[in-house]
C-alpha cells in the first residue's frame, strides 16, 4: 500500500522563482467560478447570498485529518456549502498556482489547507486573504487553543488559522536489529553515521517535515547562541551538518521515501517525528518493530496546519470558509484529527482525549502509538520554528552549503 503522506514540503524555491516570472500579482476584483455573485474584496457576509461550491487544495496532507471534518459541514449546512471539491498538490506547486489563477483574475481556490512551508511562502508573496483580526468574532474557537498551538498560530499573523497541531519531533527511529545501542546524544549520532557511513538518512529538509525538525532541534540540542537565527546564531549546528553530511551518501528529496529506505534495511536510522513514526507502521511502510529515541538536550520542535484563503476568492466563499473552520474547531471535529497517527495526536483545542475519535484511530493509536509519547510531551519544552524569512535563509543555507548537490531528484 503506498504511503499516502506528502506533507509539508516546500515551495519556497519555486515561489522566488515564479515570482520572477510572473511579478508581483494584486488581487483580482473578479468573481470565482463557484457562481458566487459576492465580488472579492469584499467583506465577507454573515451568511453566502446562496450555498457555494467550495475547491479545497490540499498541500499539506491535512485532508487525512479535516476531509471528515469538513464532509460533516457540509452535510449539516447544505445552505451554506452545496458541495465540495478536493484536490492535492505538491507543495512546491501552490505559489505558481495560486499566482497564475490570481494573474488571470478568476480565483477557483476558496481554501488551501498548508503547512508553515506554504503558509511562508504564500504571506512572503502576498497571496492570501486577511482573516483576522477583521473576522476573529465568527472564529471564536480559536480561543481554546492548546498553549502550543496558540503559539503556532502566532506564526500565522493575520491570514492563516491554526486547524490541526502537533509536538512533532525531532525524533531518530531506527531498527532495533540493526541499532543495538542507539545513539542518545549528538555526539554518539554523530559516531554512529561514521562507523556506519550511508546508513543514516534524513531528507532535504526544504521538502521534509522531519528533515527540517531534525534542523531547527539541533540548535537546541547543541547549545548554539540563537536557535531563531540560523545566519548568526548556529555556528554549532552548521558545523556539525557538515561533519554528519560526510557520511551520508544520498539526501531523499523527501520523507517517504527515506521511510521507505528504512523499511527496506537500505539505511538502519532516519530522522522522524510523532506522526511519521506511528502512521508508517499503521501503513505497513515500516515495521511494526521499529523503534524510537531522543537526543540529549532535546526540546520538541512544534508544527501545525493551516486553513488560508487566497486573494480573490469571493466574499461568499470566505462567508462559508469562515463558518467552516469554527465548525472544524469543535472538540467533536478536532477529536478527528487523530486519524492513524499521521500528525499525532493533531487536535489544536484543549481537552479533546484519545477517547472522543473515531474508533478506528483509537484501535491504530492503542497499537501503533507509544507510551513514552505521553511522558516526551509533558515534559521536555516545546520550540516554535523559525519564521518565515529565518526559514528560507536556513533552507537556501543548508541546500547550498550541506547537502544540495547530494539530494536525490
Amino acid at each position: 500500500m503506498p504511503m499516502r503522506i506528502t506533507r509539508r514540503t516546500t515551495v519556497l524555491a519555486t515561489g522566488a522563482l515564479l515570482a520572477g516570472v510572473l511579478g508581483a500579482c494584486g488581487a483580482p476584483a473578479s468573481p470565482n467560478s463557484g457562481g458566487d455573485t459576492a465580488k472579492a474584496g469584499a467583506d465577507a457576509p454573515d451568511k453566502p447570498s446562496k450555498a457555494v461550491v467550495l475547491n479545497v487544495l490540499d498541500v499539506a496532507g491535512n485532508l487525512q485529518l479535516t476531509q471528515g471534518m469538513i464532509d460533516d459541514f457540509v452535510k449539516q449546512h447544505p445552505d451554506v456549502i452545496s458541495k465540495v471539491t478536493y484536490s492535492k498538490a505538491p507543495a512546491p506547486d501552490l505559489v505558481g498556482k495560486i499566482k497564475a489563477q490570481q494573474g488571470a483574475g478568476r480565483v477557483d481556490i476558496g481554501l488551501v489547507l498548508t503547512g508553515t512551508d506554504g503558509l511562508s511562502a504564500g504571506s512572503e508573496q502576498g497571496l492570501w486573504q486577511d482573516l483576522l483580526p477583521k473576522y476573529k468574532d465568527r472564529l471564536s474557537n480559536m480561543d481554546t487553543y492548546q498553549e502550543p498551538a496558540a503559539k503556532m498560530q502566532e506564526l500565522a499573523g493575520n491570514v492563516g488559522v491554526t486547524v490541526t497541531y502537533y509536538p512533532s519531533g525531532p525524533l531518530l527511529e531506527y531498527m532495533p536489529d540493526k541499532v543495538a545501542n542507539p545513539p542518545t546524544s549528538a555526539e554518539e549520532l554523530l559516531a554512529y553515521a561514521k562507523a556506519n557511513p550511508g546508513k543514516f538518512e534524513y531528507a532535504r529538509p526544504a521538502n521534509s517535515g522531519p528533515g527540517r525538525t531534525f534542523m531547527m532541534g539541533l540548535p537546541y540540542i547543541l547549545g548554539d547562541t540563537d536557535p531563531m537565527d540560523p545566519i548568526k546564531g548556529w555556528d554549532k549546528t552548521w558545523a556539525y551538518l557538515k561533519d554528519l553530511g560526510q557520511y551520508i551518501d544520498t539526501y531523499q528529496s523527501g520523507t517517504t521515501a527515506t521511510m521507505k529506505d528504512l523499511g527496506n534495511g537500505t539505511v538502519n536510522m532516519v530522522a522522524s517525528t510523532t506522526g511519521w513514526d506511528i502512521n508508517p507502521r499503521v501503513l505497513g511502510t515500516v515495521p511494526e518493530s521499529a523503534k524510537v529515541t531522543t537526543m540529549k538536550g532535546f526540546h520538541w520542535v512544534t508544527d501545525a496546519h493551516y486553513a488560508v484563503v487566497p486573494k480573490g476568492a469571493s466574499a461568499d466563499q470566505q462567508s462559508a470558509v469562515l463558518q467552516l473552520i469554527q465548525f472544524m474547531l469543535t472538540k467533536e471535529q478536532q477529536a478527528k484529527a487523530y486519524d492513524d497517527g499521521y500528525f499525532y495526536p493533531g487536535p489544536a483545542v484543549k481537552d479533546v482525549d484519545i477517547s472522543m475519535a473515531p474508533q478506528k484511530s483509537q484501535d491504530a493509536i492503542k497499537k501503533f502509538g507509544r507510551p513514552e509519547y505521553d511522558a516526551l510531551i509533558e515534559s521536555n519544552p516545546k520550540e516554535v520554528p523559525l519564521d518565515n524569512k529565518a526559514m528560507v535563509a536556513a533552507f537556501d543555507k543548508w541546500d547550498r552549503e550541506i547537502g544540495g548537490s547530494k539530494v536525490k531528484k
